[in-house]
């Protein structure tokens, strides 16, 4: 077969390595010199730990398995099965923790709760006070900023590779019952199957083709800081996370909502903690949630400080320099439960997106699961 893939961020690269894995050969284009949108602009997480149960969850653990295999084999992707800790403070914040650890698929997840001492004998940095942290195994990381580049480099060498930057698709081109695309350079690409992995442009040639789909964006502000001179062993999130994440609702979580009122800031601005270390030392740290359009053209302080003040009171001592702050945006199905948007827009052509903020953990499942649909 021959496939084409347009769009070159993490779930179009996905697909791309599904296919080249699969035997077939690859297409592959984008309209930027690189991917440029939320597959750079995220906290690198393979996060298992918050995923509803069901579906979720399932592609959640699949795509885990599969980012560790693919790590093994591409070691540019700096695949880190470090886990994740969620420390926690006061009697509601701990029976949220206490209620994740009575659901049925803790232990598929990696959860277990730990005390203050045993937290940081496996991440020595948390020297902030708090109660208790829930951990969670199966969490993992890699390297955003590179992993898409890591994967093309692997892809090229399989010789059914082809990357063409730099060229937008503008049409879907009638071409029997194969799948055709024209980009702005006037060449048309046919293939056996073409798929649609654009994010979160969902304008242009996706209302074209598909119409007002069930996808709406969302944008985020992070930042990212020199490097902290120690190792941050594991992820780090914070109990507001409990508020952001489906695997935490329950009573418990009823009872924190109603008995401890969120930071102002984080509420107004939907925050929770997350924090990875990157591999030169620096912090990715965040995040907000926007969904009211038009977005903000800048990004507020605001968020910046407030985050700050929560990890220097984990980790127990002053945050580095902050180095980057930037702003992104990534589609969303509006139905969250639903894992991702896949639609068949015409003949041989069909487009994958909306998985939201799973876009990064879910991206290698997400693709497999195309690629078995459509018979690849």
């Amino acid at each position: 077969m021959k496939v084409i893939v347009v769009g070159a961020g993490v779930v179009g690269t996905m697909h791309a390595w599904q296919a080249v894995e699969r035997g077939h050969e690859v297409v592959h284009i984008e309209r930027e010199a690189e991917a440029r949108g939320a597959s750079l602009r995220n906290f690198g997480q393979i996060w298992v730990s918050g995923r509803a149960g069901g579906e979720e969850l399932d592609t959640a653990l699949r795509a885990r398995e599969l980012w560790e295999g693919i790590g093994a084999r591409v070691p540019g992707l700096g695949f880190r099965a470090i886990g994740s800790l969620t420390p926690v403070r006061g009697e509601l914040e701990l029976a949220v923790a206490e209620a994740a650890l009575a659901r049925p698929d803790a232990a598929a997840r990696g959860y277990k709760l730990l005390t203050p001492d045993e937290a940081r004998s496996v991440n020595p940095a948390l020297r902030g006070a708090f109660d208790a942290a829930l951990w969670c195994e199966r969490d993992a990381a890699v390297e955003p900023r590179t992993a898409q580049l890591a994967l093309r480099e692997a892809l090229l060498a399989s010789g059914r590779y082809t990357f063409l930057p730099r060229r937008e698709v503008r049409e879907v081109v009638d071409a029997g019952r194969r799948g055709a695309v024209r980009d702005d350079h006037g060449d048309v690409h046919s293939g056996d199957a073409v798929v649609l992995c654009t994010g979160a442009w969902l304008s242009g040639l996706v209302r074209e083709v598909a119409g007002e789909i069930p996808v709406r964006r969302v944008r985020l502000q992070m930042m990212q800081t020199d490097p902290l001179g120690e190792p941050l062993t594991t992820s780090v999130a914070d109990a507001d996370s409990f508020r952001y994440y489906p695997a935490y609702a329950s009573p418990a979580l009823d009872a924190l909502n109603a008995g401890q009122a969120q930071d102002p800031t984080a509420a107004a601005h939907r925050m929770q903690l997350l924090m990875v270390q990157r591999l030169d030392g620096g912090l990715t740290i965040g995040d907000t949630h926007e969904y009211e359009h038009p977005f903000a053209f800048d990004t507020v302080e605001d968020p910046y400080e407030h985050l700050t003040r929560v990890v220097e009171s984990l980790l127990g001592r002053p945050l580095p320099r902050v180095r980057r702050r930037w702003a992104g945006v990534y589609a969303q199905c509006t139905d969250t439960t639903r894992v991702v948007h896949r639609q068949r827009v015409s003949d041989g052509v069909w487009l994958v997106t909306g998985p939201g903020g799973r876009g990064m953990t879910c991206s290698p499942a997400i693709a497999e699961t195309t690629a078995n649909e459509l018979g690849w």
